[in-house]
């Protein structure tokens, strides 16, 4: 894939000159003017809660739902949807290592989140292969965590739960943040994010534009990435608004996600050592390129106070190219650390439309108040993906993971040994209803929902051509309820099911995957708003569930007949003070699976599931004295051991505590002719923790190491 050099220095440009621009602008100010430190958080007309799809608080949903704000985004710098969630509880991240930044994977309760969703709607991916789209926190305004099966409004969803990022909207007060970072590794980023109303016109905008690059974790690699992301609001009328929205990412870097075994890393070895800097890639070969546009409309339309209609819709185009290594257990020699390493590379793209349409009607009958939700949505994916393969490098010669050298693949001499080619195609589509209402102290949903799935994959390769189709359809349906006292105390239960369809693989076709959870928790509310926190606890069945065959990582996966999660989530906030604010969470989490007479798994727990996890965080604010304008923040993260192999045979991958702490000052106490002027100091994993994960004991990644980050934003 060729990189849109155009597109990407025309967003370092137009990043730049803005930047020059305020520079002037500031220098023009009086000394003594004062600016506008209040700011206003607008998640937009059309937003909807993730959890019910209407505009239900958080604290009145039968259902646990987390939310991670824009202010808590920029205070711990996050990079991706991963770090995101790392203080969320329920939710295991970054499985592939905190150094692995081309993907978002995580669980949610113990079942893999497959896909996640931005601002209501799928991020498409391509299934079976490598592509995934992106978004980048700079055009996030937060990011909700619902748990438990959600089928029944978005169709195929695992039953641990799924992830919605709320995009930045357009707003109507004029405001425009500059950024610059610089820290660790090289980092060089520049953001601009400018919103306001056009002239004296109905039409809003907002226009994000981010370039960003430093050097990976791992030896030899860069990461780097060029975000621009505009969009309006037209307020057609009273009644009436459109949003269109464009997303476009390049990705001409993204480091590298190879693996290596455990022995040397988390396994001592008398042999050798490697470090989380440690490369077993080449200069001359690895690499990971990705493109990703993205386009669609929001179109609201309220009959009256009690009818309103919202279509959302959007449409995917997505490219990635990479080339890499990987190993399996005969390629690995412990005694001499030497590697053989299988060289290949792949070729994807893919094309999707999805489209979300709901009518929401309020229909009051006596004391009851119904909040009725019909909708209908559908998406297409059409995706080609191209696979070599070009032999090992003890062809040429051997790797030592203990000295390694990355300089040995001479791509000139490469000839592949193996080619295949996929084309995947998928399609869905869903009707659903939901009814919550309101009854005095009560708040009610049940909801249902009717899918159809079809899906196909023709694969060929140097030795066949395999077709292969998969038709599934299945009703899913959700009933809670949720009673709130006059104390701030909510006692709530649900019970929900869920759909996951299972594409048509290179000639392998599955049973789609069902689910089922009872949840019963309470929510609190302190009346001044100063204490809030939530206990649930959860039982989770799901059936015909997909996992990796443990002998093939690469292969076909089995299908097992069943995982059984059973948890408890504690998370509190506490305003202490007017300065002192501490968020706490806790999780236990008994995953196991009980039912497998085919694959021998039966009582065995899945591979990234720590039994205990734990989160905390604090903020400090000063406003008065020398250190007026302060904010100091600090983070423990601890997550348990977990298995490191799906037959739970080969030992358990330590747990870990990563401290964080986050600084921010903001200059207008130190002077009015800085205001709107603030800085950020982020330190991840303060005492250089190191952290690992593992697919197999030939195959582990390392968390991220010690960083800092500088950031600076000029606010007008």
């Amino acid at each position: 894939m060729k990189s849109n050099n155009l597109i990407k220095n025309t967003t370092a440009s137009v990043l730049t000159i803005s930047l020059l621009a305020s520079a002037t602008v500031y220098a023009d100010q009086e000394d003594n003017q004062t600016y506008s430190l209040e700011t206003v958080s607008v998640l937009g007309q059309t937003y909807r809660n993730t959890a019910t799809k209407t505009s239900l608080e958080v604290e009145e949903t039968p259902q646990a739902i987390n939310v991670v704000d824009s202010e808590q985004l920029e205070e711990r710098s996050v990079k991706s949807l991963n770090q995101a969630l790392r203080y969320t509880p329920g939710v295991t991240t970054e499985q592939k290592g905190a150094s692995v930044t081309m993907y978002d994977t995580f669980n949610i309760r113990g079942f893999n989140a497959k896909q996640s969703y931005y601002d209501g709607l799928a991020l498409q991916s391509l299934t079976g292969w490598n592509l995934q789209p992106q978004i980048d926190p700079i055009a996030i305004q937060q990011v909700e965590v619902f748990k438990g099966p959600t089928s029944v409004l978005y169709g195929a969803m695992p039953p641990g739960g799924m992830v919605n990022m709320i995009a930045k909207s357009p707003q109507s007060e004029s405001k425009t943040d500059l950024g610059v970072a610089t820290g660790s590794r090289n980092l060089q980023q520049a953001s601009i994010d400018s919103t306001g109303q056009i002239g004296e016109s109905n039409v809003d905008y907002r226009f994000i534009g981010l370039a960003r690059k430093q050097d990976g974790q791992v030896n030899g690699t860069e990461e780097e990435r060029y975000v621009i992301a505009p969009s309006l609001n037209w307020h057609i009328n009273d009644n009436t608004l459109l949003n269109v929205s464009l997303y476009y990412q390049n990705d001409p870097a993204m480091g590298m996600n190879s693996a290596m075994p455990a022995s040397g890393m988390l396994v001592d070895n008398p042999n050798g050592n490697t470090n989380p800097n440690t490369s077993v890639g080449d200069k001359n070969w690895s690499s990971f390129e990705r493109e990703v546009f993205l386009v669609g409309y929001k179109f609201e339309h309220s009959f009256n106070n009690n009818v309103t209609f919202l279509q959302n819709f959007r449409y995917m185009k997505a490219d990635l190219e990479q080339k890499n290594t990987y190993h399996v257990a005969s390629n690995f020699d412990a005694t001499t650390g030497n590697l053989d390493r299988n060289i290949y590379d792949t070729s994807e793209s893919s094309e999707g439309i999805v489209i979300d349409n709901q009518l929401s009607v309020k229909v009051n009958t006596g004391i009851i108040e119904h909040n009725l939700l019909f909708g209908l949505d559908y998406q297409k994916l059409d995706g080609d993906s191209a696979y070599n393969e070009y032999g090992t490098t003890s062809q040429f010669s051997t790797f030592n993971i203990f000295t390694p050298n990355n300089n040995m693949i001479d791509p000139s001499q490469l000839s592949a040994t193996y080619s295949g080619k996929d084309k995947v195609t998928l399609e869905q589509v869903g009707a659903y209803f939901q009814d919550q209402i309101r009854l005095n102290n009560w708040v009610l949903i049940g909801g249902g929902r009717f899918d159809k799935f079809k899906s196909s994959s023709d694969y060929s390769d140097n030795y066949a051509n395999t077709y292969s189709e998969a038709d599934q359809s299945k009703f899913s349906y959700r009933v809670g309820g949720l009673y709130q006292f006059d104390n701030g105390v909510s006692p709530f239960v649900s019970y929900a099911t869920s759909f996951e369809p299972t594409s048509s693989t290179a000639g392998q076709n599955y049973e789609p995957e069902l689910g089922q959870q009872i949840e019963l928790g309470v929510k609190y509310m302190a009346p001044d708003m100063s204490k809030s926190g939530t206990i649930s606890a959860f039982n989770i069945v799901k059936s015909d569930a997909l996992m990796a065959d443990p002998t093939n990582p690469w292969g076909n996966k089995l299908q097992v007949g069943e995982v059984t999660s059973r948890g408890i989530e504690l998370e509190g906030q506490w305003y202490l003070t007017d300065s002192l604010d501490v968020t706490a969470n806790y999780t236990y989490l008994d995953v196991e699976i009980t039912e497998d007479s085919t694959n021998g798994l039966q009582g065995t727990t899945p591979i990234y599931v720590p039994k205990n996890a734990a989160n905390l965080w604090a903020n400090y604010l000063i406003y008065d004295g020398v250190l007026g304008g302060t904010r100091a923040s600090t983070g423990v993260r601890y997550v348990g051991e977990m298995e490191m192999d799906a037959t739970n045979t080969q030992g358990k991958v330590p747990d870990y505590t990563v401290v964080d702490l986050s600084f921010g000052y903001d200059f207008a106490y130190l002077t009015n002719s800085m205001s709107g002027m603030t800085a950020n100091l982020s330190i991840n994993n303060l005492f250089n923790t190191e952290s690992y994960t593992c697919y197999d004991e030939f195959n582990c990644w390392y968390g991220a190491e010690r960083s800092a980050e500088l950031a600076l934003n000029y606010s007008f």
